[in-house]
């Protein structure tokens, strides 16, 4: 991610976006999270989105279809994702991981020109996993298209770059990040 400042209000679909409302939006979305509340979390997206992790030698500016990625979905692949780990044949999640997700540094962001009716959020993460005797922590940024809509927002891109050199042994991506 570049260093710009963002802002604390954005212009979208005709309204006025402040950083307040998207600090609510992500911190609910990490309860969500953190409840294992997969159906509460697919609603938080707009039909066709996307969910990226790209891998670690990630940079700015790079296509993560391109480069390579840990998670890559689809709007297909995303509600696969989440009717597997909703049932019990996700095994390396049965009985779940304890998650605990910080949120930070929030900012908000114009998007590309191409990017019809949304918005840039960005903000910093650190997203704790206990699990089988293991504690780790994940820490990076998120990178999000948001769709503002009357119901609150959505994604439209789902992007968690993670800010490790390189995971350790032992570490999964079996929860969403």
């Amino acid at each position: 991610m570049t260093t710009t400042v963002g802002r604390s209000t954005v212009h979208c679909a005709g309204r006025t976006v402040t950083r307040p409302e998207v600090e609510d939006f992500l911190y609910t979305e990490a309860d969500i999270l953190d409840h294992w509340d997969y159906d509460a979390w697919l609603a938080l997206f707009e039909p066709g989105a996307r969910y990226e992790i790209p891998t670690t030698d990630y940079r700015p500016g790079w296509s993560p279809h391109d480069t390579g990625s840990f998670v890559d979905d689809d709007w297909g692949l995303l509600t696969a994702r989440v009717k597997r780990l909703k049932s019990r044949k996700a095994h390396a999640e049965n009985p779940h991981s304890r998650t605990h997700r910080l949120i930070s540094n929030v900012r908000l962001f114009e998007p590309a020109e191409d990017a019809e009716n949304c918005f840039r959020a960005a903000a910093a993460f650190v997203v704790h996993r206990a699990r089988d005797g293991h504690f780790d922590a994940y820490v990076g940024w998120y990178d999000h298209l948001l769709v503002p809509t009357d119901d609150g927002f959505r994604f439209r891109l789902r992007r968690s770059v993670l800010g490790h050199e390189r995971l350790t042994a032992g570490a999964r991506l079996s929860f969403i990040l």
